[in-house]
C-alpha cells in the first residue's frame, strides 16, 4: 500500500480523492443532497482524466436543515473516513430572532444570561434521543436591534439547537419569539472567510477539464490534512506509517515525535498557544514526517518507551 506525498506537493487528482472543500451550502437541498452533488462532480472530473480512480463518497461536517445556509465542510475521497473530526467542533451561527411583541429594556441582559450552559431537548423531528441534555453556549451577541427583529451572533457547541434557544430566549423576555432565518458562519476551524460556492466548485472543476488550468481548483479544494489541523499529531516513520496503513497499531519505536495540535479560539485568532499536553484517549492524527495523514487514533501515552503501543487505530485513510 502506497503512501501519499506531502500534502503541498499532491496533484489536482489527489486533492479530489483526499481532500477538504470550506462549502457555502445554498438554501433548499439537504445537507445530504449537496455531498452528493460535490462527489458526482469530483469522481466525474477524476474519471475524465487519466488518473484511474474514483470518487466514491463525501462527508459532511455537521448536517444543515435545507433552509438553513452557511459554512458545510466537504471531506472527499478516502477523507470521508475521518468525519468524526467534526463530531465535537464547536459552531457559530448568525440568526434573525423574530419577537412576538414589542421587545423589552433589559432585551440584552437577558440575552447574555444565555451565555454558559443551557438545558435543551431535541425536536420531535430530529435523529436523536428526545432526552433532556446540556449545551454550552460561548458568546451570544446581539449585533442588531430594530422594531421586533434581531440579529444575534452564537458561537455554541456541537449538537445545539438554534430554534429551541431562540424559543426559550422569547420566553425569558416574555414576549415569545421564535427562529427567522439561519446561516452558519464557522465549523471548528471553518469559517465564512473562505467559503466555497457550487458555482465556484463546478467553474474550477471545468477549467481544470478543459484547459489544464489547476490554478481555481488549488485555491477551492485543500488538502485533507487541513481539518485534522487541530488534533494533536502523532508523527512515525516511514515504515511505520506502511504497517499502520495496513491496520497495525502504533508502536513506540516507530515514533518520531508527538505534538499538540492547533487551538481555535471564538475570537478566530491565528497564532493561537497550543495545548501543552494529551490526555491518554485523545483522538489523534498519525502523520509521517512529511505531513501526509495515514490514520486516525486514540492515544495511549509511552511514547518515550522502548516498547508498547502509542496509538490505537480508529480509521485508517490511505
Amino acid at each position: 500500500m502506497s503512501l501519499r506525498g506531502p500534502p503541498t506537493e499532491r496533484s489536482v487528482g489527489d486533492l479530489l480523492s483526499f481532500g477538504v472543500v470550506n462549502l457555502d451550502k445554498p438554501p433548499g437541498p439537504s445537507s445530504h443532497q449537496v455531498a452528493a452533488w460535490v462527489r458526482d462532480m469530483a469522481d466525474e472530473a477524476l474519471s475524465a482524466s487519466d488518473e484511474d480512480r474514483r470518487v466514491d463518497r463525501v462527508a459532511h461536517g455537521g448536517t444543515l436543515d435545507p433552509k438553513v445556509t452557511g459554512c458545510l465542510p466537504m471531506l472527499l475521497g478516502d477523507a470521508a473516513r475521518a468525519a468524526q473530526v467534526f463530531d465535537d467542533a464547536e459552531k457559530e451561527y448568525v440568526t434573525i430572532l423574530e419577537l412576538h411583541d414589542r421587545a423589552p429594556p433589559d432585551f440584552d441582559a437577558v440575552a447574555a444570561e444565555f451565555e454558559g450552559r443551557v438545558y435543551q431537548t431535541p425536536p420531535r423531528k430530529s435523529a436523536v434521543v428526545r432526552e433532556r441534555r446540556v449545551r454550552e453556549i460561548q458568546e451570544l451577541a446581539v449585533l442588531e436591534r430594530s422594531d421586533r427583529r434581531a440579529l444575534l451572533r452564537i458561537g455554541c457547541e456541537s449538537g445545539t439547537y438554534v430554534r429551541k434557544l431562540c424559543h426559550h430566549l422569547g420566553l425569558a423576555l416574555g414576549t415569545g419569539a421564535h427562529m427567522g432565518e439561519l446561516r452558519r458562519t464557522a465549523t471548528g476551524r471553518f469559517d465564512d472567510r473562505s467559503l466555497v460556492t457550487l458555482y465556484d466548485l463546478v467553474d474550477a472543476i471545468a477549467f481544470w477539464r478543459a484547459d489544464g488550468d489547476e490554478t481555481a481548483i488549488r485555491d477551492l479544494v485543500q488538502p485533507a490534512e487541513v481539518a485534522f489541523a487541530h488534533l494533536p499529531k502523532v508523527v512515525v516513520a516511514p515504515s511505520a506509517a506502511r504497517e499502520v496503513a495496513e491496520g497495525a497499531p502504533v508502536y513506540a519505536p516507530g515514533v518520531i515525535r508527538v505534538t499538540p495540535g492547533e487551538t481555535v479560539e471564538r475570537d478566530r485568532a491565528t497564532d493561537a498557544e497550543p495545548r501543552a499536553t494529551i490526555d491518554v484517549g485523545s483522538l489523534v492524527v498519525v502523520q509521517t514526517p512529511d505531513d501526509a495523514a495515514v490514520a486516525l487514533g486514540h492515544y495511549q501515552g509511552g511514547e518515550d518507551g522502548e516498547t508498547g503501543t502509542v496509538v490505537t487505530l480508529e480509521r485508517v485513510l490511505v
